[in-house]
């Protein structure tokens, strides 16, 4: 008989996809991690529901889409998106079976953090400070109290630090132009990661230290892919692809890897499961445990991902299956959105035309086995005619079996709608 997590534990940070050394990039320091994935699982084909920081991590904590959870763009002052209180934060579900449940570093889902469920909410800092903060709970901490730990670094997100130049063994992207720009970029994330991957690694310890280790679910992830161009803020692979690292001793197989389609909608429902904790209703994820425990499992045979709103007002909804991607978007843009703050880099001041062309097709269509960068759109090819009518129709079902507004006009921002208040 399997005996539940007694504890559970999920790390996130900000931007960086799989750029990890478990993953096989070169040029990062990430042993703390890379350690996590040889102790459990590492998940090759994990995706994010959004390539945006507030509606990903939204669907991680409530296991639904963006587009059902409310937060369809970014959750801070200006943009002002709000989790739905049909969509409950794991905070809250966990606290209600009895957990102890403690944030750690920043959410991004809610202007009213007091609504999310947590027990305790930690200062927010750099990795360090967050680090030294879990040690002194763990430290103190009753041990017959089964706790839920959200941890939140912070320390990779953009503005980078700067590198006199690039490391001798960064590892470019092969969406991104090759050069100089670029190398120096990825060096000065590296850093980043590197001091991340010290705090998981004090995190890790200090559960090991209180005896925790043993008992507890351990799941790193990040938000989104990569804040570069055409990454962040697309549905291309680089802006949808995810690090998931899950340890569980005992439990879970060591050294293991899946290249099994995952969506981090599944997160929230596999957390559950594993603590033995009752799902709230309206869960649109599924648990993949069995996966982990090496019994039945169904694979998905496609994920599903979106965008409304980041910068502006960019709608597009996208299915991934293990061959395929076909991307529908519904209004006239730039061909890629390019943040703010990724417009300041050396990558996109290099060739800022690279990126600004007009949006040329209302439907993408890609064999991502010919053409993994997405480069060559077959919508329209009569070669592809029966992949791209397949694929449109199942897109369209998503689209209305969970009740996506897109479907009946235009979505208003939060903003539009307090202007027509005023």
């Amino acid at each position: 008989m399997s005996v539940p997590a007694k504890d559970v534990v999920v790390m996130t940070t900000h931007d960086i996809g799989r750029h990890l050394r478990c993953y096989g990039i070169r040029g990062v320091s990430s042993p703390n991690l890379d350690r996590l994935a040889a102790g459990g699982v590492r998940f090759d084909k994990a995706f994010c529901t959004a390539p945006q920081c507030s509606p990903s991590r939204a669907t991680l904590a409530t296991g639904r889409y963006p587009h059902s959870n409310g937060v369809m763009g970014l959750a801070h002052h200006g943009f002002d998106w709000e989790l739905d209180s049909s969509s409950p934060h794991a905070a809250a579900v966990f606290a209600r079976a009895g957990f102890e449940a403690h944030l750690f570093g920043g959410q991004h889902v809610t202007l009213h953090p007091e609504r999310l469920g947590f027990e305790h909410m930690h200062r927010s800092g750099n990795g360090e400070t967050i680090a030294a903060a879990v040690e002194q709970l763990l430290a103190a901490v009753a041990g017959e109290r089964r706790l839920y730990l959200e941890i939140n670094f912070e320390d990779t997100h953009r503005p980078y630090p700067a590198v006199a130049a690039p490391s001798a063994d960064v590892e470019v992207p092969a969406y991104l132009p090759q050069g100089q720009e670029a190398a120096t970029e990825l060096s000065a994330l590296n850093v980043t990661i590197a001091h991340m991957d010290s705090a998981a690694g004090r995190v890790m310890a200090a559960l090991e230290r209180s005896g925790r280790a043993e008992s507890t679910l351990v799941l790193f992830t990040t938000d989104h892919g990569l804040a570069m161009p055409r990454a962040k803020c697309t549905l291309y692979d680089p802006g949808l692809e995810v690090a998931l690292l899950i340890s569980w001793p005992g439990a879970i197989a060591a050294n293991g890897a899946s290249s099994e389609l995952i969506s981090n909608l599944d997160t929230l429902p596999t957390l559950l499961e594993a603590a033995e904790v009752a799902a709230p209703p309206g869960l649109q994820g599924r648990s993949f445990l069995p996966l982990l425990r090496g019994g039945q499992y169904e694979p998905r045979d496609a994920i599903f991902a979106e965008k409304t709103f980041h910068s502006y007002y960019d709608p597009m909804r996208c299915i991934r299956t293990r061959r395929h991607k076909l991307i529908r978007n519904f209004e006239a843009a730039f061909a890629v959105e390019v943040p703010g703050d990724i417009q300041q880099g050396a990558v996109f001041r290099a060739n800022p035309a690279r990126y600004s062309t007009d949006r040329p097709s209302v439907v993408e269509l890609y064999d991502l086995e010919a053409d993994p960068l997405e480069e060559r759109n077959l919508a329209g090819d009569p070669a592809a005619r029966a992949v791209e009518e397949q694929l449109s129709a199942a897109l369209w079902a998503w689209m209305r079996d969970t009740g996506d507004p897109l479907l009946n006009g235009p979505v208003p921002s939060p903003r539009y709608r307090r202007a027509m208040q005023s």
